[in-house]
């Protein structure tokens, strides 16, 4: 496959994800009380943020590169990735419940809700979020 062929199908991924992501961000608003949980999902790592839309404006967020979850391993999952998410996502949701969150809108980012995402979408849950 040449390289001009492969950009191709890169740069079109990419923009169907923004358009996907656009789709679902008209329907999906955050607000002080029930801010946005976003994610981006990369090859090697996922981060979440907590965006309040009203007042544009990002409360935190929570990544894999955090040094909180450096150090983690995966426990009893037989996917590493899969794992980290999961507790990334725990993470995001025990520093939201500090900060008095209880509930949020999730915003999937234009990905399918599966593997990652969905970890993600648990551990935040387990750590205490409402969605």
């Amino acid at each position: 496959m040449s390289s001009l062929k492969f950009s191709k199908i890169k740069k079109n991924r990419r923009l169907q994800r923004t358009r996907r992501h656009f789709r679902v961000r008209r329907k999906v608003r955050g607000t002080s009380e029930r801010p946005r949980l976003v994610v981006y999902r990369s090859l090697r790592n996922f981060e979440g943020q907590l965006v309040d839309d009203l007042a544009g404006e990002t409360l935190f967020g929570v990544s894999t590169l955090s040094p909180e979850l450096r150090e983690q391993e995966a426990d009893g999952e037989e996917n590493r990735k899969v794992a980290q998410a999961r507790a990334a996502g725990k993470l995001l949701g025990e520093k939201a419940r500090e900060k008095g969150i209880e509930a949020v809108v999730f915003d999937r980012g234009g990905y399918k809700y599966h593997g990652r995402v969905k970890a993600f979408a648990d551990g935040a849950r387990e750590g205490g979020l409402k969605f």
